[in-house]
């Protein structure tokens, strides 16, 4: 029995098929919006069949019961992503009678087969043809995956009459797995990656894994940390990133400078790291990525001959990017609490060096710069976080910080242990200096200019210091708190 055009595509297949309204004796309504929707279905789907009085009652009115549902709901996710859809599109893609049927056929899955997803075809048949019916536990698995399938779909459809809102009052979120990973966050640990429904792009969407073994939960988070930070990068950009904090930040002419410079910015970090790019990887920068321990290496296309290289290495992951579409699945960033979920706006605004103050010193185009690039570093880097730049890349790094003059310390000692020079570096803080000793400490080592929100209560005295050494400061205004 089928509905509508289903039941024309089965009769072109040259299948029996028993029309809808041939069954209710009655006419598809309202344009095919009213089609399923009768007794003489919904009871043949919710009948018990081990219950006598329901038997009687199908019996009374001649109906016959149904043993199997199948059903594919309208594509509701496909037509509502299109950019410029119209809204009367959108709201038909709404299916009601679809998920009625599934969840009917769910709730009553000790007798009905419920049936939504191509893929489970094959193992139904399988059973269907081996005499003994499909089993209970089949059934039983069938009808959650119906549940959570019309319950990911309702939750599609709420997200989009949400769309515009700030923060409803409730927020079903729809998940669909993508992969299972190798391992969690540590070996003993199950996980799997999963996409937001009704995304437009995700971390993995078009990407294809051309070498190495399959994919970690760790790798997975600090590719995300890499890819968001590298999202702000126009310029030939390398970001390479460890433990979900860029340890190597570069921009340059070519990527092979880039990835030479950001590389060099802290080698012994960057080993077992992520690298991300934002060019593709050419022969001469596949040599020189082969030269170095990866744990996962994503650009967007390869050369030949770099990809000969980089498969030598059983170690390395080697990711091809052919995604160009802007993910619009980040309307909040979501932490999990005990018990609960954190909801906030993205930390997704670009510097606009138009909305920065001058508060000392005097900065040239080439100074303000590095301050921005500075600054969008410092949003990916754990608070508390300074960030210290040099010629177009990170020289400096202090990350996750009980104290901010700890942080700065940090910085500072990573970039003198490595040799960087620091005369004439500048310096980024994810948030205000609350007492002036951290700056002092960078402007004793050669820092020349800051960016930082401003907004303490003793920025008078942190100016008055930064001013007392000729140095430069920027309050964006604005802070970059990342925990």
């Amino acid at each position: 029995m089928a509905s509508g055009g289903t039941a024309t595509f089965l009769e072109e297949e040259e299948l029996e098929v028993t029309r809808v309204d041939a069954l209710t004796d009655f006419p598809e309504l309202l344009e095919g919006r009213v089609k399923t929707l009768h007794p003489r279905i919904h009871a043949g789907v919710l009948a018990r069949r081990g219950y006598e009085p329901d038997l009687a009652q199908l019996a009374e009115h001649g109906i016959k019961p149904f043993d199997l549902v199948c059903v594919n709901l309208y594509p509701f996710e496909q037509i509502a992503a299109r950019r410029w859809a119209e809204r009367e599109d959108v709201i038909e893609m709404i299916d009601i009678g679809g998920p009625a049927l599934l969840r009917g056929a769910a709730k009553n899955h000790e007798w009905v087969i419920p049936v939504c997803r191509p893929r489970d075809y094959d193992e139904v048949l399988r059973e269907l043809g081996g005499g003994a019916g499909v089993s209970w536990d089949t059934r039983r698995r069938l009808g959650g995956v119906a549940f959570a399938h019309t319950a990911a779909y309702d939750a599609s459809v709420a997200g989009w009459f949400h769309s515009g809102e700030g923060l409803p009052e409730q927020v079903p979120l729809a998940l669909d797995k993508v992969t299972d990973l190798a391992y969690g966050e540590n070996p003993h640990q199950r996980a799997a990656y999963y996409a937001l429904r009704g995304a437009r792009a995700h971390l993995l969407s078009r990407v294809e894994q051309l070498h190495g073994k399959p994919l970690s939960f760790n790798n997975l988070n600090d590719l995300d940390a890499a890819r968001s930070l590298l999202s702000e990068l126009e310029d030939p950009a390398c970001v390479i990133v460890k433990h979900a904090n860029p340890c190597g930040v570069a921009t340059a002419g070519t990527i092979e400078e880039a990835y030479e410079k950001a590389l060099g910015a802290d080698p012994v970090s960057a080993y077992g790291g992520v690298v991300a790019l934002n060019r593709q990887v050419s022969a001469a920068l596949g040599d020189a990525l082969a030269g170095q321990f990866v744990e996962v290496l994503h650009a967007p296309g390869y050369d030949e001959h770099a990809l000969d290289a980089l498969a030598g290495k059983a170690w390395i992951r080697i990711l091809d990017d052919e995604e160009r579409r802007r993910s619009s699945g980040e309307r909040w960033d979501v932490r999990q609490v005990r018990g609960g979920f954190l909801l906030q706006d993205p930390d997704r605004d670009p510097p606009e060096r138009e909305a920065m103050d001058i508060v000392c010193g005097e900065l040239d185009d080439a100074m303000w710069d590095e301050l921005l690039f500075a600054w969008r570093v410092v949003k990916h880097v754990t608070s508390n976080a300074i960030v210290l730049v040099q010629g177009g890349r990170t020289v400096g790094i202090g990350a996750g910080q009980m104290s901010r003059v700890d942080a700065v310390r940090i910085a500072l000692g990573k970039a003198r242990e490595l040799g960087h020079e620091l005369e004439g570096s500048v310096l980024a803080s994810d948030a205000f200096f609350p007492f002036a000793d951290g700056p002092e400490l960078a402007l004793e080592s050669g820092v020349t200019a800051f960016v930082q929100p401003g907004g303490s209560k003793r920025d008078d005295e942190v100016i008055e210091a930064v001013s007392r050494f000729g140095a430069a400061m920027v309050f964006t205004h604005r802070r970059h708190f990342r925990h």
